[in-house]
């Protein structure tokens, strides 16, 4: 069997200051972002983990790169592991979108839901994070791998776990450094 431990990575000042950050923005780890990784790679620390996956953003490769100095494994990177592309809305502060983001992103249009303006679904991106875990999965058979990315790309595998219609991802939450395990 094998366990998937999903984490978020660390706060960003664009999470701080509620940002919309997306796929495109390579923005770094707080101040408070730092201390949170270093407090959840200590939390990790005793958990036998055979090998770590991140996103190619340095927010989440910092935050792996945390968890993997206790285990002295590489990080290796997943390109498809990256936050979803939200187009136009990069950088956007979220008050200044309101209730458009939210009906963007939980908003059915037929069975599937709309593409962010110049960007991608939710739907892609769970397709894209949920058949990388399946692959990463099926190439280590047994073990725990740890996987670190991104609030949608973690909310998207979660929702594949729990067969969970994608537009109702509003429903759950999950903060900066947040780790979730699937088996």
């Amino acid at each position: 069997m094998v366990k998937v431990i999903l984490i978020r990575h660390g706060e960003t000042d664009w999470n701080r200051e509620r940002r919309i950050q997306g796929g495109n923005s390579d923005t770094q780890l707080s101040q408070r972002g730092r201390q949170q990784v270093e407090r959840l790679a200590y939390r990790l620390k005793s958990e036998k983990i055979d090998a770590i996956y991140s996103s190619p953003l340095q927010r989440a490769q910092d935050t792996a790169r945390a968890i993997a100095h206790y285990h002295r494994l590489p990080v290796e990177i997943e390109p498809s592991l990256k936050e979803i592309d939200v187009g136009e809305l990069e950088g956007v502060s979220i008050a200044g979108v309101g209730k458009l983001s939210e009906l963007l992103i939980s908003h059915k249009q037929g069975d599937k839901l709309p593409r962010l303006p110049g960007g991608e679904s939710v739907d892609e991106v769970q397709q894209r994070v949920w058949s990388t875990i399946q692959r990463l999965v099926d190439k280590h058979h047994e073990g725990v791998l740890v996987v670190v990315s991104h609030y949608f790309s973690v909310l998207t595998a979660i929702c594949s776990v729990l067969n969970l219609p994608l537009f109702e991802i509003n429903r759950l939450r999950i903060n900066p450094s947040s780790i979730s395990v699937i088996t």
